[in-house]
């Protein structure tokens, strides 16, 4: 998508701090961090949100999902416990129209969010 500004960081014409990349996802760490460890995982295809999961494929989402964990379990994320969020629609304060996953970490989470 030509408007998309997640499509422009995984097509190079926008530069992000890369922690992860394969052909089906790409990691990189937020602009504006909630958490003192706060990434964006990203679906490569572009879909607006999770009510189009369906446009992925099983491996997809799996890639999706093991990068999650691979990437926990690298920064060390996983010994103390982290979160990881995706907003739905404007009233749920998505603000980026692509698919995308907060892994947040390094600092303590409250019940409920928000």
């Amino acid at each position: 998508m030509d408007d998309c500004l997640f499509c422009k960081i995984i097509s190079g014409d926008i530069k992000s701090d890369k922690i992860f990349e394969n052909e089906f996802v790409l990691v990189f760490r937020d602009i504006n961090p909630k958490a003192p460890v706060h990434l964006l995982v990203v679906p490569k295809k572009h879909i607006a949100s999770i009510m189009e999961i369906e446009k992925l494929g099983h491996g997809e989402i799996a890639e999706i999902m093991g990068s999650i964990s691979r990437i926990a379990k690298e920064l060390g994320l996983d010994k103390d416990g982290f979160r990881v969020v995706t907003n739905t629609g404007q009233g749920a304060g998505q603000s980026v129209a692509h698919l995308h996953f907060h892994v947040l970490g390094k600092r303590t989470f409250h019940w409920p969010p928000g």
